[in-house]
């Protein structure tokens, strides 16, 4: 998953508290705030500074500088607003993560107005492109405003603001439910059969002597993957599904409706309507034309997935008519393919240290794509076990752009794995771009799923670090941002380059070939859940913003009541899907859909997925361009052909 907010602060001679001496990355230094007092100062002056320097830019008009200096612009607002998203995602004190959050509406106010500026939005049409570069900037910076609400009569552009800037409240609101929720399942060591010790031995116990667990990511997985106990599994799989909790029903419906509304001001019946036209697919029919293609080329190999698991089951209990419920999945899949691949995911951590697994994937990278890692010590960040790197060009020495990494699970802490995108590249600003890599990371080793993750979210970091854009300004298209984490999750079963952890690593064991191989195929099985339940999941997101004010629980109950294992009853899974309620909003099904370009752009790859050459092709043409260019066109550059499904498609029936 990606997060693109800007999030650090600007080195400003006015206010150089943000480090006594600016730490030796390319960028700004991290900004600090003691109390959440001193955060909304801050704020507060940044703010001011905006509103100033808003001014001077409305008195340029169109012409070949106008682009450049709304760039400027761009770029201060992106670093003066930088404390604002990612301390909420991060901090250890919730006082902070609220002045945090806080802090962000104060900025969507800002940015809503903005957006809806007439002068601006005049001279962006009246400016002038020197090539396709410029020409696609200030096409999508036109666009922009226009879908901000800058055309629309003056009543109809306060309405949109307003949704706007509380579209931001509610998603806040529903994503600090689930972050901040702290429910501890209590379990006897019992009911903990078969899940791995490290797991569990060391957690709190309450009066009665029972283990307090939580829903965090590397509590939940191995308890649902291992847990013999089937009332284990279920109560944990029954609090994940409703962690955020009922009032983010309420959330969920009124951002509906507020999403319905906002594309009706624009004459669009509705929201995916009026957001996926600037998307790679163009149209609502298509997504959902695409959707229903992967369900049919899935339909057949996930009935007999789970009839497999239906038999492990009857055949584990002694019941042949047992019914597989949900919270079996994990456990009978995992079985499943230790009986017959012998691959169980918790013995790769002895493989995969966790510091030791972040220096390999950066190794990685050095050798595909020539950029190198140095970590920076004594840089003071959020939490003590925060740390920055430096990315440096491995030809030229150059270094290029910095990044932070947030390896372990604390409360209050995002629990899953993420990247935000905190600072753009702009090259005729000589910016440098930053990001920040989150994850939750068990400390004693990572299982080969979690090296995939990994290797997925780093590659997000090295769309941030490897632009080099010629403006900030420049917009993503969200259904291809996923495509260079996706292209690169099949590096895990790689022999070749799992063997470059013997150079970052030379006291670490070597992932056994058979056991890689016989991971590689087991790799495969279960593939048919895994894209039905993400064609489900795209679909309800897509169904939740059409033209009918559905009800988000009851569509749900619906569209999940007609899969073949049907809807778990007194279940609220939209609770805790935070995708549908903010960035990826009618937006779910680009995961697919970027899946689609990854599998097409790993063919340049073939054999070799540390060709140099080939993987210095790819920083060149497709990284590095960020959204300065149409995604399209740059696929096409990459593989001398325009895309197509082939690959992705064939991948399913293996």
């Amino acid at each position: 998953m990606q997060t693109r907010i800007a999030i650090w602060s600007l080195a400003l001679a006015a206010t150089s508290s943000l480090a006594a001496n600016p730490a030796p990355l390319p960028g700004p230094a991290f900004a600090h705030f003691a109390t959440p007092a001193a955060l909304d100062a801050r704020c507060t002056q940044y703010l001011r500074h905006a509103d100033a320097a808003l001014k001077r830019l409305v008195r340029v008009r169109g012409g070949p500088r106008w682009l450049a200096a709304y760039d400027d612009l761009n770029g201060r607002l992106e670093d003066m607003s930088s404390p604002v998203s990612f301390l909420s995602q991060v901090h250890p004190g919730k006082a902070i993560r609220d002045a945090s959050e806080a802090c962000e509406l104060r900025w969507q106010d800002f940015y809503s107005s903005l957006n809806q500026n007439e002068a601006l939005y005049r001279a962006a049409k009246a400016a002038t492109g020197r090539d396709e570069i410029d020409r696609h900037v200030l096409q999508t910076t036109i666009e922009g405003f226009e879908d901000a609400g800058v055309g629309l009569a003056k009543a109809q552009r306060a309405r949109a603001k307003q949704i706007s800037d509380r579209i931001t409240d509610l998603g806040q609101q529903f994503d600090k439910n689930i972050r901040d929720e702290n429910t501890k399942l209590a379990f006897t060591p019992d009911e903990l059969k078969g899940v791995p010790e490290g797991v569990w031995k060391d957690a709190q116990r309450d009066d009665q002597g029972r283990v307090l667990l939580g829903l965090e990511t590397p509590i939940s997985v191995p308890l649902m993957q291992g847990a013999v106990s089937a009332t284990a599994r279920e109560r944990m799989w029954r609090a994940r599904q409703d962690q955020g909790g009922s009032v983010n029903l309420k959330l969920l419906a009124e951002l509906g409706q507020l999403r319905r509304e906002y594309a009706q001001l624009f004459g669009f019946k509705s929201y995916a309507d009026f957001t996926l036209r600037r998307r790679m697919v163009r149209s609502t029919d298509t997504a959902t034309r695409f959707l229903d293609d992967v369900r049919l080329a899935v339909v057949v190999r996930e009935k007999t997935e789970l009839e497999e698991l239906r038999q492990a089951k009857a055949l584990d209990t002694g019941q042949a008519d047992a019914k597989l419920q949900r919270w079996d999945l994990a456990f009978y899949t995992e079985r499943t393919k230790r009986e017959r691949y012998s691959v169980d995911q918790d013995a790769f951590r002895p493989y995969f240290p966790p510091l030791e697994s972040l220096a390999f994937v950066m190794r990685v990278a050095e050798k595909m794509m020539g950029v190198r890692y140095e970590r920076i010590h004594g840089v003071k960040l959020w939490h003590p076990d925060a740390m920055a790197f430096r990315a440096i060009d491995v030809k030229t020495g150059k270094a290029l752009a910095a990044l932070y990494v947030d390896a372990y699970p604390r409360e209050g802490k995002y629990g899953h794995a993420a990247v935000w995108s905190t600072r753009t590249s702009a090259t005729r600003q000589k910016r440098a771009p930053q990001a920040a890599l989150v994850v939750n990371f068990d400390r004693k080793g990572l299982s080969l799923d979690e090296l995939e993750t990994l290797l997925h979210e780093f590659g997000h970091a090295l769309h941030n670090n490897l632009g080099m854009t010629r403006y900030s300004a420049g917009r993503e298209v969200w259904d291809f941002v996923e495509a260079p984490s996706q292209m690169l999750e099949d590096w895990a079963y790689d022999p070749k380059v799992l063997a470059l952890m013997r150079d970052v690593c030379p006291t670490c064991m070597a992932v056994p070939d058979d056991l890689l191989a016989r991971a590689k195929v087991a790799e495969r099985y279960g593939k048919g859940m895994q894209y039905a339940t993400q064609r489900l999941q795209a679909s309800y997101d897509l169904a939740l913003y059409d033209a009918a004010a559905a009800d988000p629980m009851a569509l749900w109950a619906r569209l999940q009541g007609d899969t073949p294992l049907g809807h778990v009853s007194g279940t609220m899974f939209p609770v805790g899907f935070s995708h549908v309620a903010t960035g990826y909003a009618a937006g779910y099904y680009g995961y697919l859909w970027s899946e689609v370009v990854a599998t097409d752009m790993r063919t340049a790859f073939g054999a070799d997925k540390l060709d140099a050459a080939v993987g210095r092709r790819y920083r060149d043409t497709v990284l590095a361009s960020g959204g300065q260019l149409p995604p399209e066109t740059l696929v096409r550059r990459f593989l001398g052909r325009d895309a197509n499904a082939k690959a992705f498609f064939e991948e399913l029936k293996r």
